[in-house]
């Protein structure tokens, strides 16, 4: 099999020729205490019936489907059932509204829709809307009267492989940013990047058949699914855990033999907070076999990894850094042998390189502050339909991430914030992640985000908002004292106690809290 034979929808053929009756994929829904599985041959087969279905409705190679599910089994169906056509999955985010989703159906003019029960209102509110869109497939119980049933129509479809050429540099899905700093921009990935993405992380987890992938992030993004990807590759199964809580997470690992976990930093802080009040014990599980435990998706306070290892003293730990314009996570990482470097993203990831520049596209010299670029076969092909936002993110081969970073003297790179989040205080840059993670080691503290607040004076002064250990009580007091040890223009001159929103990925979403404690600022001025 040549190079360009290689994709995405093959590898899962692959697995099925070679181990047909081996499990694939679990689905566990704990509040519901449901449990179900397919093995690679049915995924495969059921992958097939969704491509014929789609094909015998018209869709084509270059043709767009947008994908609007809940993470499942039938997510994954879906997902490679479209590919398989040569199509472009579309998969959109879980909490965009009816008006996201009509943006990026006005963007990428799909000719196709698959979605589940979850999102009945928001389509049903949009469709006539949509003139592109000839086909509406839906998966669930109450079927709109617009559309088909997902499980009626595979069970009618043939199981016989599209036999349709993709080639390595064709494109493959279309994914949208998350939104939280504007309109959603489409990024558009080819197969050679998800087989990027396979390979990368592959490496840096050392993943094999004997592996069992707990897969709890949502699948429209790519860290969840790039994730999997490097036990994919190899056969190893994994578990679709609908829903999250400390207990559900703990007793899939234990029940279903789980090897490795991805976390996002709040999942985290809640088994922790769970740990410390006695309110789950770890003697209660089997958890022998969970060998790794990994973060991306937003910095990790450093003080989280020293306490998730009192617990865990003998599991793995890495750090993924990654965006969905570099299909997702490993262009840097920490790597599980470099557990004494916590608190660095890390070093350039498998194939990949890195550089830190100034406004010019210069090398900064080692130890200051400039903006981490990089490079490999996972860099996206485009942002569609939008060549200025392109041009500005690609040049010369190069991935301008827009975040702000550093590399040590032994070439760890450190993540200081995003370019557009510093804070300029009386003329001295000011990075939020610094001050979190200062203040994620105050006791009673369970998650902190910086915002800049305007000043007459000084131009903008930091602000934190501070979530509270639930139980705990903080006064802003304890938080300034506690905030003496740092330089005095890094100091917060305001407290706010309140939530700190995450997006599903992970990350605060600081245009939110701009928008929400940068009102309240303005009515009393800090001096």
């Amino acid at each position: 099999m040549g190079q360009l034979d290689i994709h995405i929808g093959e590898i899962l053929a692959r697995n099925a020729r070679l181990y047909p009756n081996d499990v694939a994929l679990i689905e566990r829904v704990p509040a519901e205490g449901t449990r179900k599985e397919i093995t690679w041959k049915q995924f495969d087969e059921q992958a097939n019936r969704f491509a014929n279905v789609l094909m015998q409705r018209g869709i084509k190679k270059g043709d767009k489907v947008i994908h609007l599910m809940m993470n499942s089994l039938d997510w994954l169906i879906a997902y490679f059932g479209i590919i398989r056509t040569g199509a472009w999955a579309v998969p959109l985010n879980f909490r965009f509204s009816g008006s996201d989703i009509k943006y990026c159906c006005e963007v990428a003019e799909p000719q196709c829709m698959v979605f589940s029960e979850e999102f009945t209102e928001r389509v049903t509110g949009i469709k006539d809307e949509l003139p592109t869109v000839r086909d509406y497939i839906f998966v669930g119980k109450e079927v709109p009267g617009y559309a088909e049933s997902f499980e009626r129509v595979l069970e009618k479809a043939p199981s016989t492989p599209s036999n349709i050429r993709i080639n390595h540099d064709d494109p493959c899905g279309l994914y949208f940013t998350s939104g939280t700093t504007g309109q959603p921009k489409p990024i558009l990935l080819t197969h050679k990047n998800m087989i990027c993405a396979c390979i990368t992380e592959n490496i840096h987890h050392y993943q094999t058949r004997k592996d069992n992938f707990i897969l709890i992030p949502p699948l429209y993004h790519t860290g969840a699914k790039m994730h999997w990807f490097g036990s994919f590759i190899v056969g190893g199964r994994a578990v679709i855990l609908k829903g999250i809580s400390p207990e559900w997470v703990l007793e899939a690992v234990s029940q279903e033999k789980g090897t490795i976990v991805w976390l996002l930093v709040p999942w985290a802080q809640d088994i922790l907070l769970k740990l410390d009040g006695g309110e789950i014990k770890l003697k209660d599980y089997d958890l022998k076999q969970w060998r790794l435990m990994h973060i991306g998706a937003q910095p990790v306070p450093p003080s989280l990894v020293k306490h998730w290892k009192e617990y865990f003293p003998n599991m793995a730990y890495d750090t993924t850094y990654g965006l969905s314009e570099s299909t997702g996570p490993g262009c840097v990482h920490l790597g599980i042998e470099n557990e004494h470097k916590v608190g660095a993203i890390g070093l350039p990831g498998f194939n990949w390189e890195t550089r830190i520049v100034d406004e010019e596209g210069n090398d900064v010299k080692k130890g200051e502050v400039g903006e981490l670029v990089i490079r490999g076969e996972g860099v996206m092909r485009e942002y569609y339909k939008n060549p200025e936002a392109t041009a500005k993110a690609l040049r010369n081969g190069w991935l301008y991430t827009g975040d702000m970073g550093r590399v040590d003297e032994d070439g760890f790179i450190y993540l200081v914030d995003r370019k557009k989040d510093l804070i300029i205080c009386g003329g001295e840059n000011v990075f939020p992640v610094e001050v979190e993670d200062f203040l994620h080691t105050l006791p009673g503290v369970k998650d902190v985000a910086a915002i800049g607040l305007p000043d007459e004076r000084l131009g903008e002064t930091v602000g934190v908002i501070v979530e509270a250990v639930p139980g705990k009580t903080l006064t802003e007091e304890e938080v300034l004292r506690f905030c003496e040890a740092f330089p005095k223009y890094k100091r917060p001159r305001k407290i706010f106690f309140g939530e700190v929103p995450r997006n599903p990925t992970g990350k605060i979403e600081k245009p939110k809290l701009r928008k929400k404690y940068i009102g309240i600022e303005e009515a009393f001025k800090i001096k």
